[in-house]
């Protein structure tokens, strides 16, 4: 299963997020940096409304979501790279997920530190980018000299990496991120290979204060984040509230959403946050639907029909045969899939057929 790292500065409300996200109260939240030194790993399911709408379809009283695994990593400080703040230890963790969610704070309170003595979330951005670029500097220097022997004497491996090396020594060293930089998708196969922290695909998660939630859209502080990061790292910014959601781990849901109406908001934005962070490591969704379940399947984009066969078994890719596949669209639409048969919807796919996010499949195999 794919991990996504949770970062930011201390006292950010991380490990909140984590509580949060897994429903649970694993990771310790406290007003004081490095409460949080292992990381804490949580399984998530992912929010996906089709469900409800395909069990009414099929008949059935069984959903089984998605999910992703989340990791609470401990607040990074200014001098990481350097080692400060326990920095080579927590950059290790980072190094070791394949997406980034870095929460920044987004809320006054006097109450709360803050480790730089007042509220501005680019400046934390700033402070988190420029540790990860100084780390990922020093191991592309590092690395340019272990290949540097083998490349001299004509290599093709290591002329390739040397190559790529070589274009993001300057990038990095200019304190640019590794995902800013341009390169084919061969180079990027190659780059790839290097476990660059700023190369792996990051979201910010705006925490704001419960207050603050309903009118996320006008604050200062979020306004400043989305922009910011739109322009300078090519990434999305979501707006949460991780103490509301926490406030809501023990309640049902029923009760959850009745509290979440009378602050205005239909969710505090941890559900976006799970599904923007599912779409961030590349994974999509398909669908079984019977009268024994619903079940979401995880697969990655451009997996075709016998890779997400196997998802299920080994033994359904292996003799794989066929899908019978309908759109989700298409299924909620007509409202059966005797209906979407006879309107020529429900579909016969091969072995190339790449699977879209939201088909409802049935796959035909032998063995």
């Amino acid at each position: 299963m794919l991990k996504a790292g949770i970062v930011g500065l201390p006292n950010v409300g991380k490990s909140t997020l984590f509580n949060a996200l897994t429903r649970s109260r694993k990771a310790e939240a406290a007003n004081y940096p490095f409460c949080t030194i292992d990381p804490n790993v949580g399984i998530v399911t992912v929010p996906d409304a089709r469900l409800a709408v395909l069990k009414d379809i099929a008949k059935t009283t069984v959903i089984i979501p998605a999910a992703v695994e989340f990791v609470d990593i401990a607040g990074l400080v200014k001098g990481a790279a350097a080692g400060e703040g326990l920095g080579n230890k927590f950059l290790t963790h980072i190094r070791e997920v394949d997406a980034i969610v870095q929460v920044v704070r987004c809320f006054e309170d006097a109450d709360i530190h803050h480790v730089a003595g007042n509220i501005d979330p680019v400046r934390d951005i700033e402070t988190i980018t420029t540790e990860l670029v100084l780390a990922d500097l020093e191991a592309v220097k590092k690395r340019l000299a272990s290949v540097a022997k083998d490349a001299k004497r004509g290599d093709k491996i290591a002329l390739a990496e040397e190559a790529v090396l070589k274009k993001l020594e300057p990038h990095l060293d200019a304190g640019r991120p590794a995902i800013t930089l341009e390169l084919t998708p061969e180079e990027k196969a190659v780059s790839r290979l290097f476990w660059l922290m700023t190369d792996k695909s990051t979201i910010f998660a705006c925490n704001v204060k419960e207050s603050d939630l309903a009118t996320a859209d006008t604050n200062p502080h979020v306004l400043k984040v989305r922009e910011y990061v739109k322009t300078h790292l090519a990434c999305e910014a979501v707006v949460i509230s991780a103490q509301i959601e926490s406030d809501l781990v023990d309640l049902s849901e029923a009760e959850a959403k009745e509290f979440l109406k009378e602050l205005g908001v239909e969710e505090s934005g941890v559900g976006a946050l799970i599904r923007g962070t599912y779409h961030l490591l590349g994974l999509r969704t398909y669908f079984t639907a019977g009268e024994k379940e619903v079940r979401a399947w995880t697969i990655h984009a451009g997996d075709t029909a016998p890779k997400a066969a196997g998802v299920i078994h080994s033994d359904f890719e292996r003799g794989f045969i066929k899908a019978e596949t309908v759109a989700y669209d298409d299924l909620v639409k007509l409202g059966s899939v005797a209906a979407a048969r006879e309107k020529g919807l429900y579909r016969m796919e091969g072995k190339e057929y790449v699977v879209k996010d939201g088909d409802v499949l049935l796959f035909k195999f032998n063995v």
